[in-house]
């Protein structure tokens, strides 16, 4: 007869991107947050880095009459807090905490964390100090909320997500032992830094060893405080498959639970507004292209995009625009085809030029220089992007049926170009392109599809094979699915961008009903990744952590 669950009555969860949108991971909390929050009414408590300490920040509202006792307190234990409300559905609360007093004691701190766990922080560099003092900041939160407030009656959960984390997730573990703990890894450093630099990371995963090529790529300390943290946490988990076995390879260690990232159609307009938000987003599109290019795109145009982080190879961003060189040329493309290419760069602002033609009341007749980016950048001959459409020879002159439009910008609503947000934006696209080499999950085909815009990505994407899975195991295509699913490898490269070319090219001959069939079996698609129907892997993962440290506290 099987157990009953263990389910926390609190729960922490520590993210460098609570309030401090910068990533996927700040995807994955948000859109999380109303779900638990529901189950457990301001007993979800998200920790994270004080970075607006003297500006609003317009994701977090402080409340001072929240736990004024427990901040006094933990005002004299030298914690530095914020505490308030995530501005996201549900509103869950939030405590954002000052970590920069603990640089006086960094060496102290490593100096135990070595002792303790065996954490090399001897090659630490860069962001590896600042991400540790906020680990160990959150982790003393919780050993003061817990004293104030709680005692062993009570099953909480102490979540610690990233290797950015993992310093907080051993602190508590050794301090707070009642308090069970989870380590997430949504993507490993060492893989990350294989595909980065270059290397076949899947065909020779097998034969890597973690600590050997952390040495190599000179990321020893992050590589130590993964590892570690996922050895000794009460449950590991990793988001997808594909690095479950990285995981494994990498850190030498399996993951207990699988954690896919889902997603809150609460963030997906409905009806009419949707239609009205769509119409709005492809005009905004078009004005911005026929501005830069003194052209008169119109609403039959196909607009194409990808976006992400500013990760070349690992993205895919190379493959996208090899495949659009390709489409440029290809005489089967026979509807004018807007691509975008939205991926944050060193931008130095909006082009003042593309401003002026984009207030002036008189339609543009001729491109303005260099017609394809929205914004300036400090290094322009440094940024792969450009360089690569200048190889192409890209001039979106008149007769080419592609024309390529690049936003090197954060899409936050106030670019000076769009001043849109980002799904704002995407609405009005028609499909997306992730073709990425190195992704654990992929938020940006989720969100995609969730928004009815059909997508290709690939199988060495976690959301690529889930797809797979949903579809019976069986590959999925644009016109059925609503996503098509491309095989890639360590050496497929050329093979990759011919089908992305392929994809583009076929999805603009599709009719309008063959479009909206697709349209609507990506809604479909993405109604399966709510987090109503992911929530269930933390439950496990809960589960596990509680009974481990159970166990581990009956000696105490």
């Amino acid at each position: 007869m099987s157990q009953d669950p263990f389910l926390p009555d609190y729960i922490f969860e520590s993210s460098w991107e609570v309030c401090n949108k910068v990533g996927g991971i700040y995807t994955v909390l948000s859109t999380r947050a109303k779900t638990l929050q529901d189950a457990m009414p301001d007993r979800i408590i998200f920790i994270g880095p004080d970075f607006w300490q003297e500006k609003a920040n317009p994701l977090f509202v402080e409340d001072k009459s929240l736990w004024a006792d427990w901040r006094k307190q933990a005002s004299a234990e030298g914690l530095s807090l914020r505490i308030g409300r995530w501005q996201i559905p549900g509103k869950p609360v939030v405590v954002l905490v000052d970590f920069k007093p603990f640089f006086a004691y960094k060496n102290d701190i490593y100096g135990a964390l070595w002792n303790e766990f065996q954490v090399d922080s001897l090659h630490a560099y860069g962001d590896y100090d600042e991400a540790s003092m906020f680990s160990y900041a959150a982790g003393r939160v919780v050993e003061s909320y817990y004293s104030h407030f709680l005692d062993d009656s009570r099953r909480v959960i102490y979540q610690a997500h990233e290797w950015m984390t993992g310093l907080g997730a051993l602190y508590v573990q050794k301090h707070v032992p009642a308090v069970a703990t989870i380590f997430t890894t949504h993507a490993t450093t060492i893989g990350r830094s294989i595909a980065g630099n270059g290397k076949p990371l899947y065909d020779y995963l097998f034969a890597y060893n973690g600590n050997q090529m952390a040495q190599e790529l000179n990321v020893q300390s992050k590589h130590s405080i993964e590892r570690q943290t996922a050895h000794y946490a009460d449950c590991f988990t990793t988001v997808s498959e594909v690095t479950a076995r990285e995981c494994m390879e990498l850190l030498d260690k399996q993951p207990d639970v699988v954690l896919p990232n889902g997603f809150e159609m609460d963030f997906v307009p409905k009806g009419v507004t949707f239609v009205n938000r769509r119409r709005k987003a492809r005009r905004r599109i078009l004005e911005v292209a026929n501005a830069m290019l003194g052209q008169q795109l119109n609403d039959d145009t196909l607009i194409v995009s990808t976006s992400g982080r500013y990760e070349w190879k690992n993205k895919g961003i190379d493959v996208y625009v090899e495949a659009l060189c390709r489409t440029l040329h290809d005489e089967r493309l026979e509807r004018p085809v807007l691509a975008l290419i939205e991926v944050p760069a060193w931008q130095a602002g909006p082009r003042r030029d593309l401003q002026e033609r984009l207030a002036s009341q008189h339609p543009a007749t001729s491109p303005l220089p260099e017609p394809f980016i929205t914004h300036e950048l400090h290094e322009p001959g440094c940024d792969m992007v450009t360089q690569a459409l200048h190889r192409c020879g890209v001039t979106n002159r008149d007769t080419a049926r592609l024309k390529i439009m690049f936003v090197p910008c954060y899409l936050d609503g106030a670019d000076g170009i769009f001043n849109m947000h980002y799904y704002d934006l995407l609405l009005g696209l028609d499909l997306t392109v992730y073709p990425s080499y190195y992704e654990p999950w992929g938020y940006t085909p989720l969100e995609s599809v969730a928004f009815k815009v059909p997508c290709v990505t690939t199988t060495l994407a976690g959301f690529g094979l889930w797809a797979n899975e949903m579809n019976g195991g069986q590959p999925c295509y644009l016109d059925v699915n609503g996503v098509e699913v491309i095989n890639r490898s360590d050496y497929n490269y050329d093979e990759v961008a011919d089908r992305i070319r392929d994809e583009i090219i076929g999805f603009a001959a599709l009719t309008p009903k063959e479009v909206e069939a697709a349209r609507k079996a990506a809604a479909a698609l993405a109604a399966k990744a709510q987090w109503k129907h992911f929530i269930t892997y933390y439950y496990k993962a809960y589960d596990i952590a509680l009974r481990k440290a159970e166990e581990r506290n009956k000696g105490i």
